[in-house]
């Protein structure tokens, strides 16, 4: 933490975000790892019902690393019923059939949802059961919707962070403005029109006189697709030079 932040004026806290509930949580490097993945993501409020060794849990703090500031302002409650009651709507996560009637989520349709409700007001929270066995029934009954993650059927089994991280991960997407794909130009820029122009003339020349254009009639329609091609690629300036060099060195050793 900053030195000259303390928890109570940490803006990361005034952010609307969902509560992470961690429903008797039983090793402390479980919860630690949780808060990291949460503030990872921009998530910081926590709240902890009746963890099996105790609170204030110092390998929770070890395995947080950066992520103390959450364990710091993490609240504790005894129950359940406490921890969510001031809470207007409260997802479960569990990737069991409860014999239960209510919606069953995505973490993605459900923190669209989630950031909706944040955003007018409303507070949010998500419950995440003990690692042994997750959520009991008891604790599924308490709230609105369940969310389930599409994972392997015959394996369904999730960490308590790994869990944790998903949900705050579908959060945080949607307030990021980072673009699905970036090309990393590593110093260099891409390819003008011209300069592909003249690497596809240099290639036909090339080719022609290795004799690639045959049979005569289906010339045009080759020469068509290497155009295109050059295109579709988004070559860089490097690449075209690399590719000049190519040719050329290939040349050089067809005439000795």
């Amino acid at each position: 933490m900053d030195a000259q932040m303390t928890p109570l004026d940490d803006p990361l806290f005034d952010a609307p975000s969902p509560i992470m509930v961690l429903v008797r949580p039983q090793m402390g490097e479980n919860i630690g790892a949780a808060a990291r993945a949460m503030l990872n993501f921009n998530c910081a409020r926590m709240r902890l019902v009746d963890p099996r060794d105790g609170w204030p849990n110092p390998k929770a703090v070890a395995m947080a690393s950066g992520g103390s500031r959450v364990l710091e302002r993490a609240g504790l409650f005894g129950d359940l019923a406490g921890a969510i009651a001031d809470c207007d709507y409260v997802y479960a996560t569990t990737a069991r059939g409860r014999g239960l009637t209510k919606p069953v989520r995505t973490p993605e349709r459900a923190m669209v949802e989630a950031r909706a409700m944040l955003e007018a007001g409303k507070r949010v929270a998500v419950l995440f059961g003990p690692e042994r066995a997750g959520l009991e029934n008891e604790d599924v009954a308490r709230a609105n919707a369940i969310i389930t993650v599409p994972v392997n059927p015959a394996f369904y089994s999730l960490n308590l962070a790994q869990c944790v991280l998903l949900m705050a991960y579908e959060f945080n997407r949607l307030s990021t403005e980072t673009p699905p794909e970036v090309m990393a130009l590593a110093g260099t820029d891409f390819a003008s029109a011209i300069e592909r122009e003249k690497l596809g003339d240099h290639f036909e020349e090339r080719l022609e006189a290795a004799g690639f254009f045959f049979p005569a009639e289906k010339a045009a329609n080759m020469r068509l697709n290497l155009r295109n091609m050059w295109a579709r690629l988004a070559l860089t300036r490097a690449d075209v030079q690399t590719l000049h060099g190519m040719l050329r060195q290939l040349a050089r050793r067809r005439d000795g």
